[in-house]
């Protein structure tokens, strides 16, 4: 089969999902024909997304998130209005991406959670296959945990999940632990990089971070002046920096860099991260203990913390406490969890669901791929 990607640019975790899921669509002899991938202002995309996904890559303007002045927070008005006034560039988005689709006749459009995606479907609907793959489809699920309180936000988060499935022929959600399929959703265990899992983790002396937003550099290098005994090293992407920067005897940071990412992930004690998905799942892949900081304004964000809390990744946090983390760490408290076999099935899941989404009764193959992998899941321990 033929495959194009449209990716949401925001953060790191759709894009190396996408690299991954390229290299085994490819291994098993399909094709990606075309990369489409959400850019802002606000962001570059990381040198190693182009060099490691095998297509072309193609960038569009599309809707994102709009930061606070401290570079922290979401504010959700900002980002509401401001997408608002660029109604006019995101359908010039839409049309670009529909000659990349007439051009390249693809089977299946498989959208990591890019809103344009949803759109895209919705206006133009493509004689393809319409697929959306992210933790976020785990919603539709009855054990998704939603962070209370928070009526408005959580409504906003539905809403936009929708949007990104507008048309959807399949909805496959990424979970951090084995859950049985819910309705048209499939479940299939986290997108891991095959580099990861050739790694071989220590416990090192330092606390790794990554920080979607910048502006809790100002936090991490404060608590480093008060507790110099913690060793930090943080990835971010900040423009204007260079690639190695020390600010003081015991803090690096690091532009984003996939491959150094992972190495560091294996020698850290811990993690420190805003509560994306895919940093915790490989943070539990290794068995390296990790705090959650929800970025303020992004209610998804405070869902996903919850989750990968009750899937045993570690605890949760208001603020980055370096001092909270590094005495957890030290406490005996964490047990890792047996999260291995579980990400470790996807390939095989994925073979299985590919080889009865096509089948001439496309039925009869959900509901083969229903019972192949509800007895994997009778082998992976929870």
């Amino acid at each position: 089969m033929k495959f194009l990607f449209i990716i949401q640019g925001e953060g790191r975790g759709h894009m190396t999902q996408a690299i991954s899921l390229s290299k085994i669509l490819k291994s098993l002899g399909h094709e990606l024909c075309a990369v489409c991938i959400g850019k802002s202002q606000r962001r570059e995309i990381p040198e190693f997304v182009l060099k490691n996904i095998d297509a072309p890559v193609f960038l569009f303007e599309s809707p994102n998130f709009v930061t606070d002045n401290d570079h922290k927070s979401i504010n959700l008005g900002k980002t509401i209005w401001q997408n608002l006034l660029k109604i006019k560039t995101f359908k010039n988005s839409l049309k670009e991406i529909h000659e990349l689709v007439t051009e390249n006749r693809p089977d299946v459009i498989l959208n990591f959670y890019d809103i344009l995606g949803g759109f895209y479907n919705a206006v133009y609907r493509p004689e393809c296959e319409f697929w959306v793959i992210g933790h976020q489809y785990l919603i539709d699920h009855p054990l998704f945990p939603f962070a209370p309180l928070q009526k408005i936000q959580k409504l906003l988060f539905q809403i936009n999940t929708k949007i990104t499935s507008w048309g959807a022929d399949q909805k496959i959600a990424l979970s951090f632990r084995p859950l049985k399929a819910n309705g048209k959703t499939m479940i299939l265990p986290p997108l891991l990089r095959t580099e990861l899992k050739n790694l071989v983790p220590i416990k090192g002396d330092f606390i790794l971070t990554y920080m979607v937003n910048h502006g809790y550099a100002d936090e991490l290098l404060a608590q480093a002046i008060q507790y110099p005994e913690i060793k930090i090293e943080a990835f971010w992407d900040k423009k204007g920096v260079p690639d190695f920067f020390q600010p003081l005897p015991n803090v690096i940071f690091h532009k984003v860099n996939d491959i150094l990412f992972l190495e560091k992930m294996s020698q850290c004690m811990a993690l420190m991260t805003t509560a994306g998905f895919e940093s915790v799942c490989e943070a539990m892949y290794l068995g390296k203990p990790v705090m959650m900081v929800p970025v303020e304004g992004q209610y998804e964000q405070n869902c996903n913390a919850l989750d990968a809390k009750i899937s045993g990744a570690g605890i949760i946090g208001k603020s980055f406490d370096f001092k909270l983390l590094y005495d957890y760490s030290n406490s005996g408290q964490f047990i890792p969890t047996n999260s291995r076999d579980w990400a470790d099935s996807f390939q095989r899941s994925l073979e299985i669901f590919l080889a009865g989404a096509f089948r001439e009764n496309k039925e009869l193959g959900k509901e083969f791929f229903k019972v192949e992998v509800a007895a994997n899941l009778d082998r992976v321990p929870t």
